[in-house]
């Protein structure tokens, strides 16, 4: 009989190494203002630059939001062109702000589905900000959770690493961030209480947070009351509550 091997618990902090986000409610933030939808979107990108600036405030170091799920291409064609849109603009105009800040910049999922333009921008932002350290920001665009563990068995596969080989660190290491610590907080936007399949795999342990405030209105004082949040759970990881007071 195998036996599992033991991963290392990560040591509890006050403010969360890192925070991963579903910015939801852009569209009927919009709608309830008899607005387009993408004006919604457009006033979403404004509360994530000041949710990024509010995470490298509070010493966060990484964070990550699912800007475009693989399903998103299901909407209807208007709107997915004009977040395409959004995204290069919003590529071409915010990362040299973020380079100023010290923020690294990353991009997950499958690149492939987006154009040329977009795609080379993606490039030019990630070695323009690859040395920076003061907090990592990862955008998941044409991610899904099930694909990412998909394409890591495929690199495992292609390795040629044999079956009796697999186990749960060699998938981990083959995951799109897994060089990052998993998530510690995470936040959901919109009233919607599901993961929706955003990082399945490396939300197991994360701590899941729930508001019915629409991503437009989410600002730091809202980060802060999801930190707060945070700061009662007891993280325990599997093991007793004993266990944890006695290892603190």
């Amino acid at each position: 009989m195998s036996t599992r091997k033991k991963q290392a618990t990560p040591a509890g902090t006050d403010v969360p190494r890192h925070i991963a986000i579903i910015m939801d409610g852009n569209g009927r933030w919009a709608k309830r203002r008899l607005m387009p939808r993408v004006a919604g979107h457009r006033k979403g990108v404004e509360a994530l630059r000041g949710v990024i600036r509010a995470c490298a405030e509070r010493g966060v170091s990484h964070l990550t939001v699912f800007a475009f799920s693989s399903e998103n291409w299901r909407r209807p064609q208007e709107e997915v062109t004009l977040l395409m849109e959004l995204f290069m603009r919003a590529l071409e105009n915010e990362v040299a702000r973020l380079h100023e800040n010290g923020i690294r910049f990353r991009v997950i999922g499958d690149l492939t589905g987006f154009s040329e333009r977009i795609q080379t921008l993606i490039r030019d932002a990630e070695a323009l900000t690859r040395g920076n350290t003061r907090l990592t920001f990862t955008v998941a665009a044409n991610y899904g959770g099930r694909w990412d563990i998909v394409q890591a068995m495929k690199k495992l596969m292609a390795a040629g690493v044999s079956p009796d080989e697999v186990d749960e660190a060699a998938l981990a290491q083959k995951l799109s961030i897994a060089d990052m610590p998993e998530p510690d907080l995470f936040i959901r936007t919109g009233g919607e209480q599901r993961i929706s399949n955003f990082l399945l795999w490396q939300l197991a342990y994360t701590e899941l947070y729930f508001t019915d405030a629409l991503w437009p209105d989410f600002d730091p004082a809202a980060l802060d009351e999801a930190i707060a949040s945070y700061r009662t759970r007891e993280r325990r990881f599997g093991r007793t509550s004993e266990q944890v007071r006695s290892a603190s």
